[in-house]
């Protein structure tokens, strides 16, 4: 039997226009007609999704009892309830296969049945000791971590840390009863009976959690942090930037060297903001290595680029549909706000003669590969090549869950609306653009076989080290001192103390003139003014970024 069930988030998309002028919602609706047209007109090869025309899921299912097939009577404790009507939620569907079994379907991303991957629901009335198991049927996706040990993660109200699932009792297979497309079952024996019980494809990160964390920032009145409203969602939610910097270089006449990097334009990629969350706190703490970075250059962070598509609980689109990653080149202010306002914002900063905007981080998360890794632009300048990737090979030494042997270099006409390729062309030689990459799953420890999985600390521990990487970077440029104090051993979590408490000291170690050398020539750097080093070898490109 199949139950379906609409949300009252359904009918967002159709307010939102109720509430705008009629030219305004022509225009809207026109728009994004014709572009999701084409979107849909092209298959994304690069991702291994596939268009897919399973029957229409347009809500999440609501406070939803599953009772078994020709059941009558009362309902009783282990007739299931799903619901994912709450924010970032995400199952557009149950059918009851048996009292043991149920097929779960992902209710696709809003305005666009390309894309079903992120499913985010909870289970509750369960009974002490009951045995289930689910099936997720409708994957849009064929490659996937799945295969490399993968499993969901789950908490529950009386545990409320999230957990991976154990991966013996994960699946994943071609499934002929659901036209040989992939399915993830999973077994789960529920232990409590008071308890709900939610499970979700990764650590979820919702737009909420955002806002309360920069109200905590915002609360500590530190003089070189300031959160300003960017602009709004179509749906009228924040775009935040976060500017970190000391207030001396606030100077109008002095110059300045600046990073912007921005999160979450694809909203199901929640690593990213566990990674963005570690370079703020790392950045306005007060490690030696943070408050040198201050002094020097200014950092812009945009921490949710897409925080309708976030709260939604879509995968890869907007509320209109709309995968913001490929609308780069000429997003519209109706159509793709928040991605037309921090446009803006960078190509004003670019045009600014006493700013010299140096690095461009869009951070994302990749569901087929381990460890964290980054993409970046091929040019006709060999040196340029060359210099470009310094940076990955620097937090390559940092972070000892960065892989640089998959970091790639590219132009991919797919790519071309992309932040990464966009800017890349737009900036001038002296700026570099890069995706970093997450994996959903896991990364290869040095020496080790077996995959370690992420956290949400050991997330927010490679966000630490990107940001600490940067005093590595202008140190070898000799933008930055010697002979400040600086670490040489990757940061970790217990490294760093907890938000508004003072630096441990570390960063205070000395680094030997040999050992200096020795980490130079190991970068392939020429000497002590060149930022230049060799490319690594040029890659096919898997990601979907």
């Amino acid at each position: 039997m199949t139950f379906y069930c609409m949300s009252n988030q359904t009918s967002s998309l159709s307010l939102t226009l109720r509430c705008r002028g009629n030219t305004q919602r022509h225009a809207l609706v026109c728009c994004a007609k014709m572009e999701r047209k084409m979107e849909e007109n092209v298959r994304d090869v690069d991702t291994g999704s596939e268009a897919g025309r399973e029957e229409a899921l347009v809500g999440n299912v609501n406070k939803l009892m599953v009772t078994p097939t020709g059941y009558t009577g009362v309902s009783r404790k282990s007739h299931l309830v799903f619901d994912a009507c709450f924010e970032s939620g995400n199952l557009g569907r149950v059918d009851c296969i048996s009292e043991f079994e149920f097929d779960l379907f992902i209710r696709p991303d809003t305005c666009n049945p390309r894309f079903r991957v992120w499913f985010n629901f909870t289970v509750e009335n369960v009974q002490e000791t009951q045995r289930v198991i689910f099936n997720i049927v409708n994957f849009s996706k064929t490659k996937s971590l799945y295969r490399d040990g993968m499993s969901p993660v789950v908490k529950s109200t009386s545990r409320p840390k999230w957990q991976r699932l154990p991966a013996k009792n994960v699946y994943y297979y071609r499934c002929p009863d659901h036209r040989r497309n992939y399915v993830m079952s999973f077994a789960f024996c529920f232990d409590r009976e008071d308890d709900v019980y939610q499970f979700a494809y990764c650590y979820p990160y919702t737009y909420t959690r955002l806002q309360h964390y920069l109200d905590s920032l915002e609360r500590r009145n530190l003089d070189y942090l300031q959160r300003e409203q960017l602009g709004l969602s179509v749906q009228q939610r924040r775009l935040d930037l976060l500017t970190i910097t000391s207030p001396a270089q606030q100077n109008p006449e002095k110059q300045k060297k600046l990073v912007v990097l921005t999160a979450r334009v694809h909203p199901g990629e929640s690593p990213a903001s566990f990674i963005c969350q570690g370079v703020i706190d790392f950045l306005v703490s007060q490690h030696p290595v943070a408050v040198i970075l201050r002094d020097h250059v200014i950092f812009k962070i945009v921490p949710m680029l897409n925080p309708d598509g976030v709260y939604l609980g879509n995968y890869r689109c907007s509320l209109m549909g709309f995968d913001l990653n490929r609308h780069w080149q000429e997003p519209s202010p109706w159509v793709h706000p928040t991605l037309h306002a921090v446009k803006q914002l960078i190509v004003q900063l670019s045009q600014d003669t006493k700013v010299g905007l140096e690095f461009y981080i869009d951070v994302h998360a990749h569901s087929t590969m381990m460890n964290g890794f980054m993409y970046g632009n091929v040019f006709e300048e060999e040196e340029r090549v060359q210099r470009q990737a310094v940076f990955p090979r620097l937090l390559c030494q940092n972070a000892p869950d960065f892989s640089f042997s998959n970091t790639s270099f590219n132009r991919d006409v797919v790519k071309a609306g992309t932040g990464r390729r966009f800017l890349g062309g737009l900036l001038d030689d002296m700026s570099y653009c890069y995706t970093l990459e997450v994996s959903f799953y896991s990364y290869m420890a040095a020496g080790s076989t077996a995959p370690v999985p992420y956290t949400e600390d050991t997330y927010m521990n490679l966000g630490r080290n990107v940001a600490r990487t940067f005093l590595d970077y202008y140190k070898h440029n000799n933008f930055i001192d010697d002979k400040k104090p600086q670490t040489t051993n990757p940061i970790n979590s217990t490294e760093v103390l907890s938000q508004g408490q003072q630096g441990n000291g570390i960063g205070n170690e000395k680094t030997s003139g040999g050992e200096r050398g020795a980490e130079r020539k190991n970068l392939g750097l020429k000497d002590k003014t060149t930022r230049h080093q060799a490319a690594p070898q040029h890659t096919g490109n898997t990601s979907p970024v």
